[in-house]
């Protein structure tokens, strides 16, 4: 069960797209699943979600941390669901655990890749289970 949580401020979003026929897509998309274009975005930073599944990962991608648990989770945004999947803070997560979006200046290590660090962004968010 999700619901807002206090402004974050100047903190990063996590931007998805809301759509003319009421979905919320994450991350956004050109067009919706109706076929139209975004008429707005939402900040699913400022609310929790509820763990789906979660996995952990011991053989990483250079530059990923090991061992790498991750989780599909969902929000609830006024009765649309919006589902993601990210690095979670902890192993110590469960199905049905509330958890809410932190920032993380670097997702991966930029110098571990084959890629020139300037090439991309290396921020995210990871999910932190609420206490």
């Amino acid at each position: 069960m999700s619901q807002e949580t206090e402004d974050s401020g100047d903190e990063p979003t996590m931007e998805a797209y809301r759509y003319p026929d009421g979905s919320i897509t994450y991350p956004g998309h050109p067009y919706g699943p109706g076929g139209e274009e975004p008429t707005g975005t939402v900040d699913l930073s400022r609310y929790t979600a509820e763990v789906v599944t979660w996995t952990t990962s011991t053989a990483t991608p250079p530059g990923v941390r090991e061992p790498n648990t991750i989780a599909i989770v969902e929000f609830d945004v006024d009765g649309e669901p919006v589902r993601a999947i990210g690095q979670v803070t902890t192993d110590e997560v469960d199905v049905g655990d509330a958890v809410e979006p932190v920032y993380c200046e670097e997702l991966r290590d930029p110098e571990a890749g084959i890629r020139e660090p300037e090439s991309q962004e290396w921020d995210g968010f990871r999910f932190e289970p609420v206490e």
